[in-house]
Parts: structure tokens; C-alpha cells; sequence
């Protein structure tokens, strides 16, 4: 094993709510190896699975938690923050006019210059070649509809569009607690 695999840094812990169900899958909720060990000392999580790696102290060896679960349950937010992020998540990270994947942006359907507000329910994916050719225009003015009305989607409609775009890299102790949509089309 080269030192850089073995390094400590390398050795995230999937953190768990109390039902065992992860905080977060997009991004996944992830603590570093410190985080996790002092959540331990602060008796503030459960070890459910660990790594073969150890920290040692002069008095202490603790194996790394590669799989924690918080002691008290945190109730999740029932709707999200509004951010560019969301909102990318929400469409499925594809344009709401072309479906393209790439150089996205998001365009407000009623344009801001015209009294648009930027909220869920105005806002949508764009890439940038679409949102510049609807510039400040009303959708059905330039024959542009999204494919997909905006709405205020819920945390848990996030969740549901995070399992479709799995991390490249899945610790095996990991995969117990996590349910990925493979079947599902982003």
C-alpha cells in the first residue's frame, strides 16, 4: 500500500441519522477521519463499522469509523434552501430546453427585468447557449418552453434525484446504508 492510500486523510466516515439513513446523499454526508473520532470522544455518534487503519495516541489506539450513526435523531428539513446547486439537482442537472449537460446556468422564465423573481418556482436549468438565446424574453414569446414546470421540490426529492448520480467512490462498508437508483434515468 503506497503511503498516500494509507494516509489517515483518506479515510472518510458515512455518517448516519439514528434511523441509519444517511444525512445527505447529494453531496454524500461524508466527515473526515477527525471529525468522526471526536464525535466518538464526544459521545455524540455510534461506531457501526471501522476501517482497518488505527490512530494511536501514547496511552490509545482507535481503529478509523468508516460508518457512524448519530445518537440523536436530526429531523430533516422538509424543503431545501434555494441554491444554484438545487436547483441543478432538482431539473437532474440538464437543461430544461435542450437537455444538454454541460456549461449550465439557470434562467428565470419570467426575466428579472421583468418584475422575475429568483425563486423555486421561476427558475429553471438552462445551458448557456439556450439561456442566452431566450435572453430577457418571455418563454412562449421565443417558442422555449422547459421541459419540466418549476416547482419547490422537497428535501426529500433531492434525495430521491442525489441516488441517481452515485460518488465515484463507495467504501464496501459503506453500501449497506445506501440505496442508489441505478435503474432510474438522470
Amino acid at each position: 500500500m503506497n503511503a498516500y492510500a494509507a494516509s489517515p486523510k483518506n479515510f472518510p466516515a458515512l455518517v448516519l441519522n439514528a434511523d441509519f439513513r444517511p444525512l445527505s446523499y447529494y453531496p454524500l454526508s461524508l466527515w473526515s477521519w477527525q471529525e468522526a473520532v471526536k464525535a466518538v470522544f464526544l459521545e455524540r455518534v455510534n461506531i457501526v463499522s471501522e476501517y482497518d487503519r488505527a490512530v494511536r495516541s501514547p496511552s490509545l489506539e482507535l481503529k478509523l469509523p468508516s460508518v457512524v450513526s448519530l445518537k440523536t435523531y436530526v429531523k430533516p428539513a422538509l424543503y431545501p434552501a434555494f441554491t444554484r446547486f438545487n436547483v441543478f439537482l432538482r431539473d437532474r442537472f440538464s437543461c430544461q430546453y435542450c437537455h444538454a449537460k454541460d456549461e449550465l446556468t439557470f434562467d428565470h422564465l419570467i426575466p428579472r427585468s421583468r418584475g422575475g423573481l429568483t425563486r423555486w418556482d421561476n427558475v429553471v436549468t438552462a445551458c448557456a447557449p439556450c439561456n442566452l438565446a431566450k435572453g430577457n424574453k418571455m418563454p412562449e414569446i421565443v417558442g422555449m418552453m422547459p421541459a419540466s414546470p418549476p416547482y419547490r421540490p422537497t428535501v426529500f426529492e433531492l434525495h430521491r434525484n442525489g441516488r441517481l448520480f452515485p460518488p465515484n467512490y463507495l467504501h464496501d462498508s459503506w453500501l449497506d446504508y445506501l440505496y442508489w437508483d441505478t435503474e432510474l434515468e438522470p
